[in-house]
């Protein structure tokens, strides 16, 4: 028998826009993966140069450095949502406009090694949080962005959209 971290989020607890994260996560444990990729990604981002920090690949777009603080606002976001649904919290909760988000989040002013430590800090949070969930609660839902998810998706969601910034980084800003 498969455990509940074992188990995928089924397509009708989340919005079909989370596809692209959700299916970018592996097969196994989500709590395992979670764990497995900040390390990875520390360390991918603790070997970004000065010079890769402040790229932009178009004019318009983040910084290196913004991507990483994104990549850490989502996770708490979304983190927050899987909080509050798996208590049984039913209150709409509105979206998030990421652009007002990397905007205010001055994330180009600070070292690089505090954003890392920052992204890692906000994952061993999550881990604690999902770890000590009981079964049922990895499936309870709420409304978000005006859309159903459930607590066990929001954990896919994280890893996967992780996962589809660190393509981008690896594609258009580390080449």
């Amino acid at each position: 028998m498969m455990g509940i971290n074992q188990v995928r989020p089924a397509s009708n607890e989340y919005a079909h826009y989370y596809d692209t994260y959700i299916k970018l996560v592996p097969e196994g444990d989500i709590l395992a993966q979670l764990e497995q990729q900040i390390e990875k990604t520390a360390q991918i981002l603790l070997a970004t140069t000065a010079e890769q920090a402040y790229f932009r690949y178009e004019p318009g777009k983040w910084t290196t450095k913004e991507v990483m603080g994104h990549i850490g606002d989502v996770e708490r976001v979304m983190s927050y949502r899987a909080l509050r649904f798996s208590r049984g919290d039913q209150t709409h909760l509105p979206s998030m406009f990421e652009d007002d988000y990397v905007a205010n989040g001055n994330f180009n002013d600070r070292s690089l090694e505090s954003l890392v430590d920052e992204l890692v800090t906000i994952r061993k949070s999550t881990i604690a949080l999902y770890a000590g969930l009981a079964d049922e609660a990895w499936s309870r839902t709420g409304t978000a962005s005006n859309a159903i998810v459930s607590v066990r998706a929001l954990a896919y969601i994280i890893a996967g959209h992780e996962l589809h910034h660190l393509d981008i980084l690896n594609h258009r800003y580390f080449v």
